[in-house]
């Protein structure tokens, strides 16, 4: 029997979307939880966006992002702190309990993975207790490797495991993200060993289409289009234990350039028939 029990759609699908119109579609749509991002949550306001989705019934299944964490400069490092403690705060008053962290890249001029892994560690070191005192879980999402220069220096799921485990699993997790890992053929057993600690703190979606598009960053396919056995991965993660739910998250500019309801709704359709 299909169900979209387990499905969640991630904002930065449909972000074409307001916060009002996401919360009317997914009603529509029989979608009963969403996974948000920091921007339009804060463009809203996070008490009114965080009495939205409550009224509605919604539940909120991750907040994207925090992270960033690479930078040697103290006064950036600091800052960076700073906007990781507000947005636990956020996820805090949004009722979920795991915000999802991008790591961050290579410094401007730099070329040193291993430091700026631990400086990862480092913050992580300081925003693990905070998280916690605010029941908030942080999940490390690697990221393909085509984005360690820029976006994140933690690239598979191996490296974010050897981060996340010097932390109390209350504290740090990772995040299993199908578009970033399918190409590892380590990632199931690395699924395993994430299930066994506690540490899958959340499951996403997205297919690998090719060409890849300028810039790179917008090439998550719809699930269904490219590459992936969705099936496959929902069995690894499942296997390892997990039973949270399961966004849908895409970047993709053809998708943001439809109707954001139909997007929506094209979306459970396509989790029914390639993930359920």
């Amino acid at each position: 029997m299909t169900s979209l029990a387990r499905f969640s759609i991630n904002q930065m699908t449909v972000k074409q979307l307001s916060l009002p119109e996401l919360v009317d579609a997914c009603r529509e749509s029989g979608v009963g939880q969403v996974g948000l991002w920091r921007e339009p949550v804060q463009e809203y306001g996070v008490e009114a966006a965080a009495k939205l989705v409550r009224d509605a019934g919604l539940a909120v299944t991750t907040l994207c992002r925090g992270g960033f964490l690479t930078a040697v400069d103290q006064d950036e490092r600091a800052r960076a702190l700073d906007d990781n403690r507000r947005a636990v705060d956020e996820a805090a008053a949004l009722g979920t309990d795991t915000l999802v962290l991008v790591s961050g890249g290579l410094p401007a001029g730099s070329k040193d993975l291993r430091g700026a892994r631990e400086r990862i560690a480092d913050a992580l070191a300081v925003l693990g207790p905070y998280a916690e005192e605010h029941g908030v879980r942080l999940a490390i999402e690697p990221l393909h490797p085509m984005y360690a220069a820029d976006r994140c220096v933690v690239s598979t799921l191996a490296q974010a495991l050897d981060l996340a485990e010097r932390f109390p699993a209350r504290q740090v997790g990772v995040t299993v993200d199908t578009y970033h890992i399918w190409w590892d053929e380590d990632a199931p057993a690395q699924i395993a060993r994430a299930g066994a600690g506690g540490r899958i703190h959340s499951f996403q979606l997205a297919d690998w289409t090719t060409p890849l598009p300028e810039g790179v960053l917008n090439g998550r396919g719809q699930i269904g289009d490219g590459s992936i056995d969705m099936r496959e991965w929902r069995g690894y993660v499942e296997a390892a234990g997990y039973t949270g739910a399961i966004e849908v998250e895409l970047f993709n500019d053809a998708l943001w350039a439809r109707d954001g309801r139909e997007v929506l709704a094209e979306t459970a359709r396509r989790f029914l028939r390639h993930a359920d």
